[in-house]
């Protein structure tokens, strides 16, 4: 590789994502009470998805992104027999089956779904780009991305699945969908949303529990109906608290009374906005929001500047993954979204999920130097 390529290399975007990987294991390091002495494996562990993470960053940096492209379908049925691989082999944690262990260590293929599926996603629509109105090319692209969601929903990872569409929604849209199938869609999904919560309302359901598992639609109920789920509702209502209660400048690292006494549930992963929140307060929390917002301006931008058009919806992709969750992550924890079990990148706790934001970033830096003209030069 051309070493005078580095001079595109977004050095803010490494470091805006390295100094949010590690306020993540600070958050986590509270998270799991460590100045009372309890376990450091899940501090430690976090440390060590880090590193590696951030070795992956790099070593996608190096690769060659040509190569892979040309065998975006093997890369494609890789991720499909990984998929089938959990529902066959994986091991059963709270209801769901997702991982993989190999010894000690679990992996969780529909993470590495999320990177595979912007990577392919956008050579598909690549190669389709100059049809990517044609009703029937649009079938296409979408049955494309319904086979992993499928598969996906067998685990089941309502989170997962959300977060592919999002990817192939923004993809489709950086491709230049026209304005009226965007239209057309929210025709379509918005009374489909509401009769989803009608028919949830419903002593039985019309079709809801057919196509989700009863966790799922507890979820939503306790959403819509707070007061008749209580149970349901313990978690999103203790983060709101906690949230609350950290006012502007938060009780400081390690003194969250919720938090510390152990009255936020999964307060290291889906809900570790809750523990920023309550130690770090209001300031803390956007804070957080303005650097994932800086990731993400930074993705787009790489996009933006690129000419190809493949690195272009593929760095696309990844600010469009990266939106996604954060904005559900932070919805559910402030009680605006049912709760979905969506990660913060790059802060909750989580290897597979930690290496596949790395991985996509490092796809984005290794884009960044493909980059051939800036934003202010004439086409």
């Amino acid at each position: 590789m051309d070493l005078r390529k580095f001079k595109n290399l977004d050095w803010w975007l490494i470091c805006a994502v390295i100094a949010l990987s590690i306020f993540g294991i600070i958050c986590i390091g509270s998270a799991t009470h460590i100045n009372l002495g309890e376990s450091r494996s899940t501090y430690y562990s976090q440390m060590l998805w880090v590193t590696v993470g951030v070795i992956i960053m790099f070593a996608v940096l190096f690769v060659n992104l040509d190569f892979f492209a040309g065998l975006y379908k093997q890369i494609y049925v890789l991720n499909i027999l990984l998929l089938i691989a959990v529902l066959l082999i994986g091991t059963t944690a709270n209801g769901a089956k997702r991982w993989i262990y190999f010894g000690p260590i679990g992996i969780q293929p529909s993470e590495f779904s999320k990177i595979i599926m912007i990577f392919c996603l956008a050579k598909v629509i690549d190669k389709n780009r100059q049809w990517i109105n044609n009703k029937n090319i649009l079938i296409k692209i979408c049955l494309f991305t319904a086979v992993p969601i499928i598969l996906i929903q067998k685990q089941p990872s309502l989170s997962a699945s959300l977060v592919l569409l999002a990817i192939l929604a923004v993809e489709i849209f950086s491709a230049g969908l026209n304005y009226k199938y965007i239209a057309w869609a929210f025709i379509i999904l918005v009374p489909i949303v509401l009769f989803i919560m009608w028919d949830v309302l419903r002593e039985n359901p019309i079709i809801v529990d057919k196509i989700l598992r009863p966790h799922q639609i507890t979820r939503i109920l306790t959403f819509l109906r707070p007061e008749e789920g209580s149970d349901s509702y313990y978690q999103t209502l203790k983060s709101i608290s906690a949230i609350g209660s950290g006012r502007l400048m938060g009780k400081g690292l390690y003194e969250g009374t919720l938090n510390q006494l152990s009255y936020l549930p999964e307060p290291y992963n889906d809900f570790i906005f809750s523990v920023i929140g309550e130690e770090f307060g209001f300031i803390g929390c956007v804070g957080v929001l303005l650097v994932q917002l800086f990731i993400i301006f930074r993705c787009a931008l790489i996009a933006m500047s690129c000419r190809d058009s493949f690195f272009q919806l593929t760095a696309a992709g990844v600010a469009g993954m990266i939106a996604f969750q954060t904005f559900v992550n932070t919805g559910v924890a402030t009680g605006i979204l049912p709760n979905t079990g969506m990660s913060l990148p790059f802060v909750s706790y989580g290897g597979s999920s930690m290496w596949t934001n790395m991985a996509s970033i490092g796809l984005v830096l290794n884009i960044s130097l493909r980059r051939s003209k800036s934003l202010f030069e004439e086409v």
